[in-house]
């Protein structure tokens, strides 16, 4: 599957039904007059928030969405039926965005979560509401209210407790890798993590959600490398875990190159908690791992965690740190009830 985390849509809500222009003839009734019904409303533009999806490709291939218009009214005073609104089904974390990209218009957090977005039209009157003392007969009738229409962009944040972040070939999805079931292309060469991945870790019987980001590199928040398109995905994480490569020239210069980054982008990723890690320290004396470790905690003003995400040494350590940063979720899955005593559904990213 494809990932997109970002897609412009143009939405049409429905037009009001027209209203019906009707007289009563009916057999041995002496007097009819107007009977004609309104028009029925148009269908809206909803959307609605739901598990088992997290990109946004479907929104490449189908970019108009045009709800139903209402039914026309009919004669007997009969109201014409309203249009099926239109559900537009998104992945949990999606944001609705104007067409600048200046606003946010909705922000879908939990599954579930149903919004109308635009309202269907009004229908018209029929000939029947337009009845008077002095207008005994009308054969004016409402067309019917039109619709709203709008381009908007549709932005994905993937949802997780811990994001990871660091320079390219720091490690990250070799770690993601070896605490999750992910799948995280792993290479001796930059970039190798294209695109988000996430991953759900299970330790000392809690599971938290986990997010690997392309790597970081100086300049891009102005759009080096990769640039920092993806790191919107880590702005609702709770914690950030960032790997340093021991084996970098300069593991001090290299935490700062990451944090000026994140300081350029905003979005408060400086004032998040964070957890530091020389990684692939498993390669390295105790000698030299303790005075890098020491180098990298003066860069940073922070205890700093050795790691080899290969070896495994020092992960748990890092997952116990994770954990004491996230806190802990009182809530069932979604479609269980905690209370009952049921098996929470197992969370999944796909």
């Amino acid at each position: 599957m494809h990932f997109l985390d970002q897609a412009k849509i143009y939405v049409r809500s429905g037009h009001g039904g027209p209203g019906a222009v009707s007289f009563r003839r009916e057999k041995y009734i002496e007097y009819g007059g107007p009977d004609g019904g309104d028009g029925g409303k148009g269908a809206d533009i909803v959307f609605e928030a739901v598990a088992g999806l997290n990109t946004l490709i479907d929104f490449r291939y189908t970019q108009h969405f045009r709800a139903p218009r209402g039914k026309g009214g009919a004669g007997q005073n009969k109201t014409g039926a309203g249009g099926k609104d239109l559900v537009i089904q998104v992945p949990v974390g999606t944001q609705v965005l104007s067409e600048d990209k200046e606003h946010v218009l909705m922000d879908f957090t939990r599954v579930g979560e149903r919004k109308v977005f635009l309202r269907g039209g009004d229908g018209g009157r029929g000939n029947l509401s337009y009845k008077s003392s002095t207008n005994r007969a009308p054969r004016q009738h409402g067309t019917g209210w039109p619709g709203e229409e709008a381009w908007v962009w549709l932005r994905l944040k993937l949802l997780a407790d811990a994001g990871l972040v660091g320079l390219p070939n720091a490690g990250k999805s070799t770690f993601i890798n070896a605490v999750t079931n992910a799948k995280a292309k792993v290479g001796d060469y930059a970039f190798t993590t294209t695109r988000p991945q996430l991953g759900v870790v299970k330790h000392k019987g809690r599971e938290f959600v986990i997010a690997d980001i392309p790597g970081l590199i100086e300049g891009a928040a102005d759009g080096a490398g990769i640039g920092d398109r993806f790191l919107g995905h880590i702005e609702r994480c709770k914690v950030l875990l960032h790997l340093v490569d021991a084996h970098g020239d300069d593991p001090g210069a290299a935490y700062r190159t990451v944090r000026e980054e994140l300081e350029a982008y905003g979005a408060g990723l400086t004032d998040k908690p964070e957890v530091i890690v020389l990684n692939k320290a498993d390669l390295l004396d105790d000698e030299l791992t303790e005075a890098l470790t020491a180098e990298l905690a003066e860069a940073s003003g922070a205890d700093v965690l050795p790691m080899s995400g290969v070896s495994g040494q020092g992960v748990e350590a890092v997952l116990d740190r994770l954990l004491a940063a996230i806190p802990m979720e009182q809530a069932a899955s979604p479609g269980t009830d905690a209370a009952d005593g049921e098996d929470p559904i197992e969370w999944s990213p796909i």
